[in-house]
């Protein structure tokens, strides 16, 4: 409103600049000169620093992280390492002791990073046996997945997404003003493949993004259900942050095939380096050119880059850890099988997903444990409302989490 007022003071302020009379001239220069001081210094109107945010995000809600140990701390009232933390799927085994290492000899923190990651890319080339062309590292998954969206979604594009899953998909399809189509998965969690078919050909969206392992319940894609996918006209992104713990192979190797698949990785999981933020992804010659021109310059940090190299040179503790957590993630799940309001669902990942039944509220659930200072993950969401999500810890984390259980019974 405020430009236009501004807009019709200046033609004003025009129209007598070429008037006839120099002295009526400067009069109304004063006059015209007032009226858009009085519309500038917002008499009439003001500008709020909101009326320059695009409206599509105003109508997004933010969203919801799990808090780290000194927030969890400070309200609980309790001190980090009294909290047993299973609510974001961290490795509670940490990193490699390499990792450290490398970050305390770290030399020239004042030099902006690689661009490229090259060292990075380097190893993970040796460790995938896909060659470095293909491969992009990002601040974490979620970047990657941003990124993504960045390059391929013009505002009103469409995706599928199949809920219940990785809630990242949705939220950042909102920022970027895409459409969702949620097609949801069957009572068993796995995908409803005649129906992402059906919708494909219908609405003709842009691209589906797949976890697998999915995240919050632990399935995985087959072969043949991937495939079918593939098949069809639009962008596949295939994010495997849990692979390692499923037992099966990645698929990183199939963008060589397949000119409209991209699979994501990350360190967060297998390497516990969630603090330091270092994912990557495969993707075809085709497509990631076009990420190279779009990503941010330095988007992967010095420490982090060195962190990662440091991980991937110690693959048996990354090996160690990983047999270590898939045995005690056999061991919770029959655990929890016994506990009477709880219906937990076979993992391929490093966590477990729980029906909270018997009358029992999963909410509540959630709060009573988190006073004991254990904290688990509940939704809001209507698909997950009655869940609960558990992540994998040390033994000794599983049997505090029993005894709590126990208590509640």
């Amino acid at each position: 409103m405020s430009v236009l007022k501004i807009s019709v003071a200046s033609s004003y302020l025009g129209r007598f600049i070429h008037g006839s009379g120099s002295v009526n001239r400067n009069r109304e220069r004063g006059m015209a000169s007032a009226m858009l001081s009085e519309q500038l210094d917002g008499t009439h109107s003001k500008v709020t620093g909101d009326s320059f945010i695009r409206l599509h995000l105003k109508k997004i809600s933010p969203y919801q992280p799990i808090l780290p140990f000194e927030i969890l701390s400070a309200r609980l009232g309790r001190k980090p390492e009294e909290i047993i933390k299973l609510d974001a799927n961290e490795n509670p085994y940490g990193p490699p002791p390499e990792v450290a290492e490398a970050l305390g000899t770290l030399k020239f923190p004042y030099v902006y990073p690689d661009p490229e990651s090259r060292r990075l890319r380097a190893a993970l080339a040796e460790d995938s046996g896909l060659e470095s062309e293909y491969i992009l590292a990002g601040c974490g998954a979620d970047e990657l997945i941003d990124l993504i969206m960045r390059c391929v979604l013009d505002p009103g594009d469409k995706i599928v997404d199949c809920p219940p899953t990785f809630t990242m998909y949705e939220f950042d399809a909102a920022v970027n003003g895409a459409l969702v189509i949620k097609v949801p998965r069957l009572s068993n969690f796995s995908l409803d493949i005649p129906r992402i078919i059906e919708v494909v050909n219908l609405e003709k969206p842009k691209c589906i993004f797949l976890t697998s392992p999915n995240n919050p319940d632990g399935s995985i894609i087959n072969d043949e259900d991937l495939l079918k996918i593939l098949k069809l006209p639009l962008l596949v992104v295939l994010d495997e942050a849990y692979i390692e713990f499923s037992g099966l192979q990645s698929r990183m190797n199939w963008v060589k095939k397949h000119d409209n698949l991209i699979v994501l990785r990350t360190f967060s999981k297998r390497a516990g380096l969630a603090g330091l933020r270092v994912g990557y992804g495969a993707f075809p010659l085709s497509i990631i050119q076009y990420l190279w021109r779009a990503k941010q310059p330095y988007n992967v940090s010095v420490a982090a880059e060195i962190s990662a190299c440091a991980a991937l040179q110690n693959p048996g503790y990354l090996e160690r850890v990983k047999n270590f957590l898939v045995q005690e993630r056999e061991r919770l799940f029959d655990l929890l099988e016994k506990v009477p309001y709880l219906k937990p669902f076979p993992s391929f990942s490093n966590f477990i997903l729980c029906e909270v039944t018997s009358g029992k509220d999963a909410k509540k659930l959630k709060e009573d444990l988190a006073n004991m200072a254990v904290m688990i993950r509940h939704y809001n969401n209507k698909e997950l409302s009655g869940f609960v999500r558990i992540s994998v810890g040390k033994p000794e984390h599983t049997d505090s989490l029993m005894k709590c259980l126990k208590l509640l019974e």
